[in-house]
């Protein structure tokens, strides 16, 4: 039998069919290097070589849980890879994960990778570099660098450096660091110059200004 193409989002591996208990999302260099030289593959299992449960930084395989978490440690350069691994054990940081072990299901671009890390979360998850979009009285929310859009009388929410839009009588709210801590500025459609249907994000005082 012919084999068929891989598909859009889901490469064609016999890793697709297991089941994990989470996905995480991560960054590597165009060579596929990360920290310290460690390289992975472009799908696949890997193995931490120097694997600590120790609640601390190194020692494991390390990523953003479901695509949240703070999204400063990706690479945002244009010649980045962008991969989506399958974990079943993991430990918990400040802002991302680690794991023992993981498998690398898909391996590219940071648009693929957010859709296919926001269709396994079935949409649950704020996904750094994603786009959340939500129609009437719907509720719209985007992570790090995110795009979130909501029709009439919705919220949308965006994270560090997004971008939020809402319809009549919408919310907009937009996460922005003030030196010390993360703060959010909430906008109301129809009032106070924030006008519906239109783009805004935050400048360094926390201001909404049109994106």
């Amino acid at each position: 039998m012919k084999k068929q193409p891989a598909t859009k989002n889901k490469p064609a591996t016999k890793k697709e069919a297991r089941t994990f208990k989470a996905y995480m999302l991560r960054t590597c260099a165009a060579d596929m290097t990360a920290y310290g030289g460690f390289k992975w593959p472009k799908e696949g299992d890997v193995i931490a070589p120097d694997w600590s449960s120790a609640k601390v930084c190194g020692g494991g395989l390390h990523g953003l849980l479901w695509g949240e978490g703070d999204g400063s440690l990706l690479d945002w350069t244009d010649s980045a890879k962008w991969l989506v691994c399958g974990i079943d054990e993991w430990v918990e940081l400040d802002g991302k994960v680690k794991s023992p072990r993981a498998t690398v299901i898909y391996s590219g671009t940071k648009e693929e990778a957010a859709a296919l890390i926001g269709h396994l979360g079935g949409g649950k998850y704020a996904v750094c570099a994603g786009t959340a979009t939500a129609g009437y009285r719907g509720t719209a929310t985007a992570g790090y660098s995110g795009t979130a859009t909501a029709g009439d009388s919705g919220t949308a929410t965006a994270g560090y450096s997004g971008t939020a839009t809402a319809g009549d009588r919408g919310t907009i709210m937009v996460k922005w660091w003030d030196g010390k801590r993360y703060r959010i500025t909430v906008g109301y459609c129809n009032e106070n110059g924030i006008e519906p249907n239109k783009k805004y994000r935050c400048d360094d005082q926390g201001n909404l200004i049109p994106a």
